[in-house]
């Protein structure tokens, strides 16, 4: 790598790595502090008690299918148009409608609201991926997606402990009461405290963000030159190693495509039923704190931080893309495995739950290195999105299988009691999970074997 393409790509680096890991930071937690939310929301909206798993697995559905809708023409438009503007349009709504989360009173308005979520985000995701293509070649591609996805390990590692402080607010703690503002609840504060920075960092990235190399004042005529001409070269060796440009169509038969998006879709499924039950699993297996819980939940993602930058930094290292994907997973279902020996003690659990954060984050920046390997430009952008929306559709599954478990354990347990509102026992919650868990590690192993099988992809 010659000195002005090495300079001109760490000044990407810092230019746009910062802004577009804070804005997946707040666009991370807006999509998934309902899993804290909801242990108050229950407390303060009765309708919310009746099936409350079954309220909050269709609220997160609705939000896939709602980013689902936009997701592939919100790519193209990152793709053909600015990814510039279309981020920063991203991230004002999505914003604006994470804090009307704050006026939910009833089911219906929830899924309103968190189908209008997915609406807003739809796009982000997968159009950074496709935006780094644009900036960063091969070589330093993986490390610049780690540096980018390391914010869901934050995320999940700083959001706990300051949600907890918000969700506190208007409630007694130890004998102590907690002041909150204008009479709303701690959970309503909670979403707005977390929707408005995204509205702030819009306009920042409308400000601060540079669309491609061409364009960026702020590095030298030189190192745009080369930048430009190394993206170039690569886009046209691509072509080449696929035999000219391949189309939209194309790319969706690519039979790699297809088994990355097989993948994806149970690395999703495997990986999201815990991210976003772990809190009430926890609760409900060892009756911790609201406290205890949070400073707990803080230390999966941040085994998952360091894995995931080792994991970045040997692959473009190594240039090695499928086994560095591969084998995180398959250490991440081992874990998971494992958490299904029962009556372990907690501090064993909170191990083989990191073990399996690890294992379910660090494969990122190489498994979203793939398509750009051996795909043009268009073709993989369309790809990306492809595998981002068939992975998606794990998270509904996912909240399927939650409901069925559950709710079919309590009623074959108990078909002879009339219960209006029923609960679940200690016992029941217990073999709930376990099944859950255990289809999510199957799933993980699914994965694996479809990563594996590919041809290396170069």
């Amino acid at each position: 790598m010659s000195s002005l393409l090495q300079s001109g790509i760490i000044k990407a680096y810092w230019r746009l790595l910062p802004i577009l890991f804070l804005s997946y930071i707040i666009a991370y937690v807006d999509r998934n502090n309902v899993s804290l939310a909801k242990l108050k929301m229950v407390d303060d909206l009765p309708s919310f008690r009746y099936r409350t798993e079954t309220i909050f697995g269709l609220g997160q559905a609705a939000f896939f299918i709602g980013y689902l809708l936009l997701e592939i023409p919100g790519t193209l438009i990152v793709e053909k148009w600015s990814a510039r503007k279309w981020i920063c349009r991203i991230m004002i709504t999505w914003g604006i409608v994470a804090s009307l989360t704050s006026v939910v009173t009833k089911p219906w308005h929830f899924y309103i609201i968190r189908f209008l979520l997915g609406l807003a985000e739809a796009g982000f995701f997968p159009g950074v991926i496709v935006y780094l293509t644009h900036w960063f070649p091969s070589q330093a591609r993986a490390r610049a997606l780690s540096l980018f996805l390391i914010a869901t390990p934050i995320a999940q590692f700083i959001s706990p402990k300051i949600s907890y402080y918000i969700l506190r607010m208007g409630t007694i703690e130890n004998g102590i009461y907690y002041r909150t503002l204008f009479k709303l609840k701690g959970w309503q504060w909670m979403y707005i405290v977390w929707g408005v920075p995204s509205v702030i960092l819009g306009i920042i990235v409308l400000i601060f963000l540079t669309d491609r190399p061409k364009d960026a004042k702020w590095l030298s005529s030189e190192e745009r030159e080369v930048l430009e001409t190394e993206l170039t070269q690569e886009l046209l060796a691509r072509r080449t190693n696929a035999g000219g440009h391949l189309t939209l169509c194309q790319a969706l038969r690519n039979v790699k495509v297809l088994l990355l998006a097989l993948a994806y879709f149970f690395i999703v499924t495997g990986n999201y039923g815990v991210e976003l039950f772990l809190p009430t699993i926890l609760r409900d297996w060892y009756h911790p704190s609201d406290r205890l819980l949070t400073w707990i939940l803080m230390i999966p993602p941040l085994g998952a931080l360091f894995g995931m930058l080792l994991i970045g930094y040997t692959s473009d290292r190594t240039k090695e893309r499928r086994f560095h994907a591969a084998i995180p997973i398959l250490i991440g279902a081992i874990g998971l495995g494992l958490t299904l020996i029962r009556h372990q003690p907690l501090t064993t659990m909170i191990i083989l739950f990191t073990v399996t954060s690890i294992g379910t984050k660090a494969y990122l920046p190489a498994f979203w290195s793939l398509p750009s390997l051996f795909l043009s430009e268009s073709a993989a952008a369309s790809s990306i999105v492809f595998i981002n929306s068939i992975g998606n559709l794990g998270v509904c599954f996912t909240a399927v299988i939650v409901m069925i478990l559950r709710f079919d354990r309590h009623y074959r347990e108990e078909p002879h009691k009339n219960i209006r509102h029923p609960t679940i026992s200690s016992n029941s919650n217990e073999l709930f999970t376990s099944e859950q868990q255990h289809t999510e590690q199957i799933s993980l192993f699914i994965s694996v074997l479809f990563i594996i099988i590919t041809r290396e992809l170069k």
